[in-house]
């Protein structure tokens, strides 16, 4: 057992967004030092971390000057190149692990592993060419949905198919890139569980809640779920089995789909997650607390819910909207410090207090 970091430890995150720039502000309250690796200027996560590196992640001088002045590392977000980490782990390690990122890296892998675990998910295939899209869909018919195997994300990367004739044009917006052709799920709600795995082994899961989506992003999560006993129950043992056959360290967030036939997963993501911004101000410890306390080899913290929360993303000219927002009695403003206000950019989050 690694030994926990101690006070005034400092640790790595790569990626400067919105979600290093509130675990930043997490292992600051437990008196941890940041340091930031962004290729980007002025990231997000730039105005809160102590230190922060401006470098491609291409360049070898940067992150090993980068991880020489860190006690570990940690990222915000999945596809890091993998001749970076090859680098870094060399001098620091690396929480979560490599695993959870080659399987989280690749649609494909996902769904694979997702189903050697006896876990449901929507049929799949792989698709390379137009061959391999025509006997996908006659096995698995249409409606579906081509995706990238790889850097898709809040909907890009991904066309659908409500016949046949929309082979062509799915293939082609693809752009040459590998694919993976899954079948629709008829469900009556998506969920989300945000839960985390300790050095030690020990799992915490936060209460599953409930999305809503727009244009492919993310528009609002609602805790408590609309769930049986026994689906939060599934729901919560199946994020922890995920957790453990990976070996895991750190908070991940699980999306499902909730179906007569029981819980789908959707998709899973090795990093704190959207639609656990709730957390914030639902929980003593919220999620970026809990990932910051696994990666430093601290015991979890309690991430009982004592209130019910409505997270709601505001995106690009949803900003206009924060003035009337700072004036409702039991909403908490979460603003990431963009200075461009852009069409689909997550600005920030509010989270309404409902009890």
């Amino acid at each position: 057992m690694t030994d926990p970091l101690q006070t005034g430890a400092t640790i790595g995150i790569l990626g400067g967004g919105q979600l290093g720039r509130m675990l930043s502000v997490a292992a600051s309250r437990l008196g941890f030092k940041t340091h930031v690796f962004d290729p980007g200027t002025n990231p997000p996560a730039g105005d809160v971390a102590h230190r922060v590196t401006t470098a491609p992640y291409e360049d070898e001088t940067a992150l090993r000057a980068f991880a020489e002045t860190v006690d570990m590392i940690t990222y915000e977000f999945e596809n890091i190149p993998t001749s970076a980490l090859d680098i870094l782990e060399k001098i620091r390690p690396i929480r979560p692990s490599r695993r959870a990122l080659a399987v989280s890296q690749d649609r494909l892998i996902e769904k694979a592993f997702l189903s050697e675990k006896g876990l449901q998910t929507a049929s799949f295939a792989a698709v390379d060419d137009a061959e391999d899209l025509a006997e996908a869909i006659a096995e698995i018919g249409t409606p579906a949905i081509l995706k990238t195997r790889r850097f898709g994300y809040d909907g890009k990367g991904q066309s659908r198919l409500q016949s046949a004739d929309d082979a062509a044009q799915a293939l082609a917006d693809m752009a040459g890139a590998p694919a993976i052709l899954e079948g629709f799920i008829d469900f009556s709600r998506e969920i989300s569980v945000i839960g985390t795995r300790s050095l030690s082994g020990e799992v915490a899961c936060f209460d599953p809640g409930e999305n809503v989506h727009r244009d492919g992003i993310l528009h609002t999560t609602t805790v408590p779920a609309t769930l049986t006993s026994s689906q939060r129950m599934d729901a919560v043992l199946l994020t922890a089995k995920i957790l453990n056959a990976l070996d895991y360290v750190g908070t991940m967030g699980v999306e499902l789909f909730v179906t007569p036939g029981g819980l789908i997963v959707n998709e899973i993501a090795p990093r704190v997650h959207n639609s656990g911004h709730w957390t914030q101000n639902g929980c003593a410890v919220d999620q970026f607390e809990q990932h910051i306390r696994a990666v430093a080899g601290w015991p979890l913290g309690d991430g009982k819910r004592h209130s019910d929360v409505v997270m709601e993303n505001l995106i690009g000219d949803d900003m206009n909207k924060v003035p009337e927002i700072a004036r409702e009695p039991g909403a908490a403003l979460h603003l990431y410090g963009k200075a461009d206000v852009k069409p689909g950019r997550k600005m920030g989050h509010v989270n309404r207090i409902k009890s």
